[in-house]
């Protein structure tokens, strides 16, 4: 390990919760890096979107004096800066402004995109991403049905085996997934929400893993005791043509450009996980046992006060509007980028994966409506459509936004 380290962690957020995740666990970071071998710099990078819970500027501005006076370093990125850098590398020469609007700005890719332009120019060795409703706990679920909760040193752990990889990525428990329980043994025939969640699914959710969550856990996904010890890091291998891993708990080696693609997803759509994905054949990445719980209906906001539950329980699909609206967004989200994914990932059967996708589609929304209260999920079918009609149009922007970034990253300037 190099004798001074300077590591990123990057928030790209549209919730003020972000707030109360670094206030929280500021002391934590500071713990670890203070174990560490090497100096570590930490700089903590806020890039807030105000349109996405329409909140107010000032509501990301509630950190509190004592983390700014701990040695942390925060830093946001405004949009006042990003406007500045776009102007400026322009005038540079080194991309045009279409290129600038193309790659830079807000939303999961480009703001991932721009976070790690920044902290690249800042010399930055390695950036973490943190999703803000993600604390560094890990729960087990022991036979006698205790839950034991254990604090992670997320930033130790990534910093043990990034030096030697493009990419590390950790692991989830809790509510990974936006998807309220469902009883689909008397409220909706099984085979009518298999073919729902079939038709949005992706590399992340599927069926099987779904149906396995709610009949043994309600489903919560609880740690494996080894990894949350800090055991069982792993060479992750090509799996259906790339290594998958996902948006948070992931950090990037600066240092290793060549092997680090750019984030995309289609307009308004998620997958800026998958799609970075896409592109790592070439570069090693290293599945590192260290656990972030995710908070994903932002019912359990106590753990960052240091209250654990002694039980989790099932979040009701109907308990209230927000987790409809919740898992509605998440459907839209992931069915347009299925198109695309679909493309990318198996070109030659790609109309006929499109065929059936519909098919489930039209077949089981009726049912879908039935059981939720609040939503329409009517619009899913009609995103898709839309973006089935559009993907080699957002499959032409894929390849672009990694060529721009390939201009990009090897001219800036600390």
């Amino acid at each position: 390990m190099n004798n001074e380290i300077n590591f990123g962690i990057g928030f790209v957020t549209g919730r003020a919760n972000v707030c109360n995740i670094i206030n929280a666990y500021y002391k934590n970071i500071l713990e670890q890096i203070q174990k560490a071998e090497a100096k570590i710099n930490v700089t903590i990078y806020i890039l807030y979107d105000l349109t996405y819970q329409n909140a107010k500027k000032e509501d990301f501005y509630n950190i509190k004096p004592e983390v700014y006076s701990s040695g942390i370093k925060i830093e946001y990125i405004t949009p006042e800066d990003i406007e500045r850098e776009k102007l400026n590398i322009v005038d540079k020469g080194i991309i045009t402004m279409e290129e600038a609007t193309t790659f830079f700005g807000y939303g999961h890719a480009r703001g991932r995109n721009t976070l790690m332009y920044f902290a690249l120019k800042e010399g930055i060795d390695y950036l973490l991403f943190w999703d803000d409703d993600e604390y560094p706990y890990s729960v087990e679920k022991k036979e006698d049905g205790k839950l034991v909760w254990k604090e992670q040193d997320n930033i130790l752990v990534h910093l043990k085996y990034i030096e030697d990889a493009s990419v590390t990525i950790g692991y989830h428990c809790g509510y990974i997934s936006p998807i309220p329980y469902i009883d689909y043994k008397n409220e909706i025939n099984e085979d009518v929400l298999r073919e729902y969640i079939e038709a949005i699914s992706n590399d992340i959710v599927s069926w099987c893993n779904i149906k396995e969550k709610f009949e043994k856990y309600n489903g919560v996904t609880f740690a494996e005791e080894n990894i949350a010890n800090g055991i069982g890091a792993y060479e992750k291998k090509l799996e259906d043509g790339t290594k998958w891993v996902s948006g948070s708990t992931l950090c990037v080696n600066l240092n290793d450009l060549e092997n680090i693609p750019a984030f995309f997803n289609p307009p308004a759509a998620r997958g800026e996980d998958t799609f970075f994905s896409t592109m790592l054949n070439n570069s090693k990445v290293i599945k590192v046992p260290v656990y972030h719980f995710h908070d994903g209906f932002l019912k359990y906001k106590e753990i960052m006060k240091g209250k654990f539950p002694t039980y989790l329980r099932k979040i009701e699909k109907n308990e209230e509007e927000y987790v409809e609206e919740r898992f509605l967004n998440a459907c839209r989200g992931w069915i347009k980028y299925k198109p695309l994914y679909s493309y990318i990932t198996d070109r030659e059967n790609y109309q006929k994966n499109m065929q059936k996708i519909q098919k489930c589609l039209n077949d089981s929304i009726v049912k879908i409506n039935d059981i939720f209260h609040y939503k329409d999920f009517k619009v899913v079918l009609d995103d898709f459509k839309i973006y089935h009609e559009r993907v080699e149009e957002d499959y032409k922007k894929y390849l672009e936004t990694n060529e721009i970034w390939n201009k990009l990253k090897f001219n800036v300037t600390i």
